[in-house]
């Protein structure tokens, strides 16, 4: 079957079963091999994206299911090949290792960014409770969050 839906802006169409996982229709069929899988269980995050402005594992929803949709990966996040603020909030406190994780909590954090939420500590960590680190401890992930809720709020890009 088709399905079509907006990927990071572009529209997007492919024929594919239609239980095919979001996470595997991304990887697979759109070249977008940034969304990780981490357990393909819906319990690390790894995968997750933002679909219709709200945050899913990719790797429980059928590409049925976001028909229509718009969909925004972590290949969306850049603007004209250059890193957004939350990026770059990672990079400059070392947010990332192993790199598993980083697309998820990146794609966690920028809806929690999106939200205009109160960037506490604790409003942060619940952001990202859905997203597993094995390598971070989160401190240095909660800190890049906070530092790019502070550049945003001063900065309109």
């Amino acid at each position: 079957m088709k399905f079509s839906f907006v990927v990071n802006g572009s529209v997007s169409e492919v024929e594919v079963m239609p239980m095919k996982r979001l996470l595997d229709v991304l990887r697979e069929d759109l070249c977008l091999t940034g969304t990780k899988e981490g357990c393909g269980e819906g319990e690390c995050g790894a995968c997750s994206v933002i679909v219709d402005s709200k945050v899913v594992n990719s790797c429980l929803i059928p590409v049925c299911q976001v028909e229509g949709s718009s969909i925004l990966t972590v290949e969306g996040l850049a603007r004209d090949g250059k890193p957004d603020l939350l990026q770059r909030a990672f990079l400059e406190f070392g947010a990332a290792q192993c790199g598993i994780c980083t697309p998820g909590m990146l794609m966690a954090a920028r809806s929690f960014l999106d939200s205009a939420s109160e960037p506490t500590r604790d409003n942060v960590r619940i952001a990202i409770a859905g997203n597993l680190c094995r390598c971070t401890g989160y401190i240095k992930i909660v800190d890049a969050i906070q530092q790019a809720a502070g550049m945003e709020g001063t900065s309109h890009e």
